[in-house]
């Protein structure tokens, strides 16, 4: 049983789970809405959701809060306002708790972000993907070029000085000067952080069943060179496979998933992983799906559905952390699983000798073929 000696931080995940429509390449649990936005209804199960985890977070108070999805940015700022007010009212919101919300920027205006940042989110991720037309179109994106970089100047407008810009590359018939525009033009709003990451093709997406013309192997590695050095050109830290960050304004709830700590889930289809120090059980909780049964009161779910056990707990510790790019202490990973650290000491060595891993004072890290090479270095720790 997995000896736990101190609390696990512990974020809450808001899930919203609707869009104005289905993005060709998207795999996320988000739904186009067809009828009226059931929006009040909606806030109230969210609420009586959260008051069912209460008796598993103990005496924490939140680090983090996201509303993801889906597109969340559909909801007032009303909604917002009482989700975070209700919610404060039953937990402890840390001094420095960072709140997220992600917004489409075909579905914002100054209103809308005022609105947010009134209602108390501290920090925007707004979908962007890219600046040029004829690729938002072919991704499906209900927002232009133009919608984009206004949306960005006005959430600066409304005071939020925390903003991630969500950019891909290697999109269908993308140039390597084309991936780079990209950058520089999101650089030059200075954004305190970028999600940039390349496209990908995923099971149960209209471009698996319709694939488009992607730029090959090649050509997509020298778009992630050509960018990560531009990145590094204005100062943006590399911090995990797809974050870049300035002055080390890190995401506090995506570091949270990678350093293996706790989180709640609530919304359709949110899942989340509880610690409980007294008995060393660690219990995944997911919830159903669909927005329509989730709101079915007679359908959703409050109890855990899986309960992790030591190799369970080994497996996913690594399969997050060594997203890292500059590794974790040995530390961590005995606070976060509960385990020593010499259960895993023979998979270290093989993935050392095989030079997948370097341990430098107790720091564990990928080497520069381990990140090449990441799926390949996380099985080592699979069963």
């Amino acid at each position: 049983m997995p000896i736990f000696t101190k609390p696990l931080p512990i974020s809450l995940y808001v899930h919203i789970p609707w869009c104005i429509s289905k993005c060709p390449y998207c795999d996320f649990n988000s739904h186009a809405v067809k009828d009226n936005l059931p929006e009040t209804l909606y806030v109230d199960t969210l609420l009586n959701e959260f008051l069912h985890y209460l008796p598993y977070v103990g005496n924490r108070s939140l680090v983090s809060i996201f509303f993801g999805g889906g597109t969340p940015s559909l909801f007032s700022g009303a909604s917002i306002k009482r989700i975070l007010t209700t919610l404060n009212e039953y937990i402890d919101f840390d001094s420095t708790i960072e709140i997220t919300l992600e917004a489409n920027p075909g579905t914002t205006d100054q209103a809308r972000f005022n609105d947010f940042r009134e209602a108390g989110i501290n920090r925007l991720s707004l979908g962007v993907q890219s600046f040029h037309n004829d690729k938002l179109k072919r991704l499906g994106r209900i927002h232009e070029g133009s919608h984009a970089l206004k949306a960005i100047a006005q959430a600066k407008e409304a005071g939020f000085e925390q903003i991630n810009i969500d950019l891909m590359y290697a999109l269908p018939n993308q140039t390597l000067t084309e991936t780079l525009q990209d950058l520089e033009t999101a650089l030059a709003f200075k954004p305190s952080h970028l999600s940039w990451y390349q496209l990908t093709i995923e099971p149960n997406t209209l471009f698996y069943k319709q694939r488009p013309t992607l730029p090959n192997d090649e050509l997509s590695w020298e778009m992630q060179l050509a960018g990560q050095s531009l990145l590094l050109e204005h100062a943006y830290q590399q911090y995990e496979v797809s974050a870049y960050a300035q002055n080390n304004q890190f995401c506090k709830h995506n570091l949270n998933y990678w350093e293996f700590g706790d989180y709640i889930g609530i919304g359709a289809g949110a899942h989340g992983k509880i610690t409980q120090l007294d008995t060393g059980i660690v219990e995944r909780f997911a919830q159903i799906r669909h927005p329509k049964d989730y709101l079915n009161t007679s359908k959703r779910r409050f109890t855990p559905q899986t309960t992790l056990l030591k190799n369970d707990l080994i497996f996913e510790f690594m399969l997050n952390a060594l997203r890292l790019t500059n590794g974790f202490r040995g530390q961590l990973f005995e606070e976060r699983t509960g385990l020593s650290l010499e259960t895993i000491q023979p998979i270290l060595k093989t993935a050392k000798r095989q030079g997948l891993l370097i341990e430098n004072e107790n720091i564990i890290c990928p080497s520069l073929q381990g990140k090449q090479f990441l799926n390949n270095l996380i099985s080592h720790f699979l069963n």
